[in-house]
């Protein structure tokens, strides 16, 4: 069985856990082509993105002109089948008119469907019987419409919050009714998947976690003195909800001296951070490092009592696995898949989101928590994240979905 893999754009710096899972089946044995719309390479800085980069075929990069004449070619020597996709792309076009950007309107799915035409015709070229695509949003688009094409079968994986805050704009229940299966990274994510798709689809919709690496993580770091001191990991956007968190760390702060936040990643909301951390006169209290690549987030990490997350809106962040790996306790929004990961008391604090005050006593527990509780919590943690997150052991139960796709196809076929 040879499997493409089908992502929007990639690999990108705050995807890794993509990598890791198609390495994972890759030492397997099971072999894996990649394909991308879209190269992300000018913000990659790892070696690893980079080598991924230069494994991966690009396929916005043949150009409009070549794009066409490979689509068209496919097209006129499956006309039956273009009229079934088209119908198909014009449906979920009209689907998605009002909703997220870069998912709706007609033009769009058209586009859409020259892509699928060139994936299929790729597909069949590269000898590849099974398309698997990541996030629910336009890859797995390509990979239906490809399919109704006369390419392979699909399956894809979604991951929130994308896709779960207009499911209806992202087709989400067409996608399920003509997919081989579903994955879902958490159980919250698949009950989501649920309320889109029809009750005899549901067999058909399974978890498979994003995973970490253990051998990353082999010997985690004692937690540091004093303090306390937290990190938090994220894109500065709203979702994210960072805001609430210089908040938080404001009223946090008159009780707690030592208190210190380091904030990792860059995005459009830094300037108006930087505005509410010199408002709250937090300069010497709060620190914006900017983006940080794998090494620097665990050494962030290490340097760090624990993670802290006040999302609004998430799937299950692959940081706080990595943080949980490291042996850090966790501060999070009780929200999506996290509660399944995180148990208040045990391996950290769930709090409301959107709860400043929440947030803000969250991290005076933490301070009071004598450091040998705290240590035996990032025990916990580790011990949790481990069991339930290990990418090889992940990537098995993957795997083992493609094999029952595989034996299907051959049943039918015979």
């Amino acid at each position: 069985m040879k499997i493409a893999y089908l992502v929007n754009t990639y690999p990108r710096a705050s995807q890794t856990f993509i990598r890791r899972e198609i390495q994972a089946l890759e030492r397997q044995s099971i072999t894996l082509h990649r394909f991308a719309m879209r190269s992300d390479r000018d913000n990659l800085v790892d070696a690893a993105d980079l080598a991924e980069d230069a494994r991966t075929e690009h396929v916005l990069e043949l150009g409009a002109a070549r794009l066409g004449m490979s689509a068209l070619g496919w097209m006129l020597r499956h006309p039956g089948r273009t009229w079934a996709a088209l119908r198909l792309a014009l449906d979920c076009g009209t689907q998605g008119a009002g909703g997220v950007a870069g998912t709706g309107g007609r033009l769009r799915h058209l586009i859409y469907l020259a892509e699928a035409a060139h994936v299929a015709r790729r597909c069949r070229d590269l000898g590849i019987t099974h398309l698997h695509a990541h996030f629910g949003t336009n890859s797995t688009t390509v990979a239906m419409l490809a399919h109704a094409l006369g390419g392979p079968r699909y399956s894809f994986t979604t991951h929130g919050p994308e896709e779960f805050d207009a499911p209806h704009a992202h087709s989400l229940g067409e996608k399920l009714r003509h997919a081989a299966f579903a994955v879902a990274i958490s159980s919250f994510g698949r009950s989501q998947l649920c309320r889109q798709a029809a009750f005899a689809d549901w067999p058909r919709i399974h978890v498979v976690h994003c995973g970490i690496e253990p051998a990353r993580f082999a010997t985690p770091a004692p937690l540091p003195p004093g303090g306390p001191h937290l990190v938090a990991i994220g894109r500065l956007a709203e979702q994210k909800g960072f805001p609430l968190l210089i908040a938080a760390m404001a009223e946090a702060a008159r009780d707690l001296p030592g208190l210190r936040l380091t904030i990792l990643g860059d995005g459009p909301l830094r300037r108006e951070l930087e505005t509410a951390i010199a408002a709250q006169g937090l300069q010497a209290v709060v620190h914006l490092a900017g983006w940080a690549d794998e090494k620097g987030v665990r050494a962030a990490l290490a340097a760090a009592q624990a993670l802290i997350l006040p999302s609004f809106a998430e799937g299950l962040p692959v940081v706080v696995m990595e943080a949980m790996a490291a042996g850090r306790p966790v501060i999070a929004t009780a929200i999506a898949g996290l509660p399944e990961l995180v148990r208040e008391g045990r391996e950290g604090w769930l709090v409301p989101a959107g709860d400043a005050g929440a947030l803000a006593r969250a991290i005076r527990d933490l301070a009071a928590t004598p450091p040998e509780r705290l240590a035996g919590m990032g025990v916990a943690a580790r011990d949790r994240v481990l069991a339930r997150h290990d990418i090889n052991r992940e990537a098995t139960r993957l795997a083992a979905l493609f094999a029952g796709v595989a034996q299907d196809g051959t049943m039918q076929n015979g």
